[in-house]
């Protein structure tokens, strides 16, 4: 997957005037969701949420043995997040349809207690689907830490409207 180019946290991009449709998307277009800045409490929230209690997510004295400075997030959480980040900005506020999957998910670096990260974007491609009403987006994915490193990257594919259908 190529990447969103290399640089530290920007400003997040404003959200559009309005929700796009499949024919607003534009190919290579980049969006920027705000910072957010990682707490152990959210982490051990994940965990309560998921039963993943593994103490590189709950105890920092473990983590600290095994060379990490902080409790570490799981990879989904950030997963996660990086789907709520974009939710943020409200690209598909009222025409989305569904999440159709993750592909090509990396968990580069780790995610730990007290980052602040942003994620980062772009459509890769989009395609009408079977059912005329609707379209696929791709999208390339990364989360990124103060530092301008890539902590996780992926691919979303997401189900949204079409206009002319819409309209018509």
């Amino acid at each position: 997957m190529s990447t969103v180019s290399e640089m530290p946290l920007g400003p997040a991009s404003p959200a559009p005037a309005r929700s796009l449709f499949l024919e607003d998307i534009v190919v290579g277009e980049e969006w920027r969701s705000a910072a957010h800045a990682i707490t152990a409490e959210q982490i051990a929230g994940f965990s309560s949420l998921t039963r993943d209690h593994h103490p590189l997510h709950t105890d920092a004295a473990y983590c600290r043995k095994r060379g990490f400075p902080a409790v570490i997030a799981h990879g989904l959480y950030g997963l996660s997040l990086m789907e709520g980040l974009k939710t943020e900005l409200c690209l598909y506020e009222s025409t989305s349809i569904a999440s159709l999957g993750w592909d090509k998910v990396r968990f580069r670096r780790p995610v730990l207690a007290g980052d602040v990260v942003q994620l980062r974007f772009r459509f890769v491609s989009k395609r009408e689907s079977r059912q005329p009403d609707r379209g696929v987006v791709i999208e390339a994915l990364e989360l990124v830490n103060g530092g301008g490193e890539v902590v996780i990257e992926a691919e979303h594919a997401s189900l949204i409207l079409r206009r002319e259908v819409e309209a018509g």
